[in-house]
C-alpha cells in the first residue's frame, strides 16, 4: 500500500470560476493536475478556456457569476462538487473624483457579487455532504488599498469579510472557507504597467520579483485538499512578502 502523492485531489469535483486565461488558468490545471475533475467557467476566451478543459480531461461552461442565474446554473451543471474556487474578476480603474457608476457597479458586482452567488449556490450541498472546500481570491489590495482602483480593492476587501463570515457559518458542517491573496503576479494585467510602475512593486517586494500565476495554483491546491483540514477562515498571503 502506498501512500496518496501530497495535496491529492483523486475523485474530488472542483469549479474555478474565471478558468480561461492568467491566474484561473494556472489554478484549473494544477487542480487537474491533483487529480480532481475539474469544470472551469468562462464569460469570454471561449477557444482558451475549453484548450484548458482539454487539458486536463475537464469541462469549460460559459457563464456570467455576476448574474444569480448564470451562477447556480453553473454550480447545478458542475454537479456535487467538492472544491469552489472563486476567481473570476475585472478592473475598471480610475480615480474616484472620475469613477463613474457603472464602473463601481461592474467590478462589485463581479468581483464580489460572483463569490456571493457561487457560494449560495454551493452551500447546501456540501453541508449536506459534511464536507467541501470553498477558495476565494482575493488581492493585496484588498488589505493595502491602492490609489486608482477604489472599486477593485472595495470588491476584494469585501471578499476577506464574506470569506471569514462563511467559514464561521459553514465550518460546524465540515465546510472550510480561506482566501488566497495573491501581490503583484505576471499576468495581461501587469503586463501593461508602466515600465517605472512595475520597478516600485520590485523594490517593496523582498524576494524582489514579481509573481506566477503558478505560485498561486499551489496555494489554492494546498488550501483545496485534505493536507489543509484544520485551516479555515483564513487569508494566504502569496505576495513575496510585499505586505510585510
Amino acid at each position: 500500500m502506498t501512500d496518496a502523492p501530497f495535496c491529492s485531489l483523486a475523485g474530488k469535483k472542483a469549479l474555478v470560476t474565471g478558468g480561461s486565461r492568467g491566474i484561473g488558468r494556472a489554478i484549473a490545471l494544477e487542480l487537474g493536475r491533483g487529480g480532481a475533475e475539474v469544470t472551469l467557467s468562462y464569460r469570454s476566451g471561449k477557444d482558451e478556456a475549453e484548450a484548458v478543459a482539454a487539458e486536463i480531461g475537464g469541462r469549460a461552461v460559459e457563464a456570467d457569476v455576476s448574474e444569480a442565474d448564470d451562477a447556480a446554473a453553473l454550480v447545478d451543471e458542475a454537479g456535487e462538487l467538492d472544491v469552489l474556487v472563486n476567481n473570476a474578476g475585472l478592473t475598471r480603474d480610475g480615480l474616484i473624483a472620475r469613477m463613474s457608476d457603472e464602473d463601481w457597479r461592474i467590478v462589485l458586482d463581479t468581483n464580489l457579487g460572483g463569490v456571493f452567488h457561487t457560494c449560495r449556490a454551493v452551500a447546501r450541498g456540501m453541508m449536506r455532504r459534511r464536507r467541501g472546500a470553498i477558495v476565494n481570491v482575493t488581492s493585496i489590495v484588498g488589505l493595502r488599498g491602492n490609489s486608482g482602483q477604489a472599486n477593485y480593492a472595495a470588491s476584494k476587501a469585501g471578499i476577506i469579510g464574506l470569506t471569514k463570515s462563511l467559514a464561521r457559518e459553514l465550518g460546524s458542517r465540515g465546510v472550510r472557507v480561506n482566501a488566497v491573496a495573491p501581490g503583484y503576479v505576471d499576468t495581461r494585467l501587469t503586463d501593461v504597467l508602466p515600465e517605472e510602475a512595475r520597478e516600485a512593486m520590485l523594490r517593496n517586494t523582498p524576494l524582489g520579483r514579481l509573481g506566477e500565476p503558478q505560485d498561486i495554483a499551489v496555494a489554492v491546491r494546498f488550501l483545496c485538499s485534505d493536507e489543509a483540514s484544520f485551516i479555515t477562515g483564513e487569508v494566504l498571503l502569496v505576495d513575496g512578502g510585499l505586505a510585510m
